[in-house]
């Protein structure tokens, strides 16, 4: 079975997070929690790994690291088998406590740092009994949550001294007012989710960032890991109309926003001028949008060359 791939270099930034078995609670009480926040100090200081910011849930928890050592698989290692023992003695358990292994994701960080930290911070008010509430009870409830870093990012008297505030404020001028007006924003009008920005289930950055990651990964994947090597091979959304057009035989400008009634193709009649994406191997969010199909329906997935208008298979 594929996995997703592990890209670890110095100085790199992450989003992690790991569930519970079968989605289940990892934390019985307040005192599991802190329990856990003592396990991930001493992992943060054994492996020199910076903690930019975190939230504990009930069933999951979300980091936000940078690896200056480039060692974030020991590190998760570590603090999994650390707390999962320790939380097993404590409540007279065995077996596993997480589904799996931790899944991260790899970030351009002068890009997605600070608006990956809103979203961390907002975890505690999208689940019940809190989505849906208005904004100053939200905020209220933020405000008083006592499992995440965000309370040390709106007053400094709240800083705890293993995570590190410096970089994401910097990107609001260092102002923990700017901060809150950004936090509120988001609480207020919403955010859009960095996620559709994703490049298969490991980086979220730009096409240059994810260029520069490919010198990084040459073979250093495992067999398992081959499959998630495909996103760092991607091509733009422009090089995909491009190909299309010039298979079609149309002009790209025809092409955006009207695939419903456009000309179908196959990777079997045109070969490698078509793309992987045109035969729904990629899959590509912006390449979809250009083209005006939601991402996901058939003729986002699969293109083929057909006399009537059928939707394809």
């Amino acid at each position: 079975m594929a996995r997703p791939l592990r890209i670890q270099y110095r100085d790199a930034y992450y989003h992690v997070t790991c569930r519970g078995n079968d989605r289940r609670s990892i934390y019985r009480e307040d005192s599991d929690r802190g329990l856990f926040l003592e396990k991930l100090k001493a992992s943060l200081e054994i492996y020199g790994v910076a903690l930019h910011a975190y939230v504990l849930m009930g069933n999951h928890f979300h980091l936000l690291v940078q690896t200056p050592k480039a060692y974030l698989s020991e590190f998760m290692r570590h603090l999994n088998i650390a707390y999962t023992g320790a939380y097993n003695r404590r409540h007279k358990r065995v077996g596993h406590l997480y589904q799996g292994r931790y899944k991260a994701i790899l970030v351009e960080g002068d890009i997605y740092l600070l608006e990956l930290s809103r979203y961390l911070h907002l975890n505690p008010i999208r689940i019940k009994p809190h989505k849906g509430k208005g904004f100053a009870e939200q905020r209220r409830v933020l405000e008083k949550y006592r499992w995440s870093s965000l309370r040390g990012y709106l007053k400094a008297s709240e800083r705890e001294s293993w995570v590190n505030y410096d970089e994401v404020l910097g990107q609001v001028g260092g102002s923990r007012s700017r901060y809150r007006q950004f936090i509120d924003e988001g609480i207020e009008k919403g955010y859009d989710t960095p996620w559709e920005n994703l490049k298969g289930q490991v980086v979220l950055g730009r096409e240059e960032f994810v260029r520069k990651l490919k010198g990084k990964t040459n073979g250093k994947a495992s067999s398992r890991e081959q499959p998630s090597m495909k996103v760092l091979e991607a091509v733009s959304p422009d090089e995909v109309l491009k190909k299309v057009s010039r298979a079609l035989g149309v002009k790209a400008k025809e092409l955006v926003g009207k695939a419903a009634s456009a000309p179908r193709l196959s990777r079997a009649s045109y070969g490698d001028d078509v793309p992987a994406w045109a035969n729904g191997s990629a899959g590509d969010w912006q390449t979809d949008r250009r083209l005006g199909l939601q991402h996901g329906e058939p003729g986002a997935q699969e293109i083929k060359r057909e006399d009537g208008s059928g939707s394809g298979t």
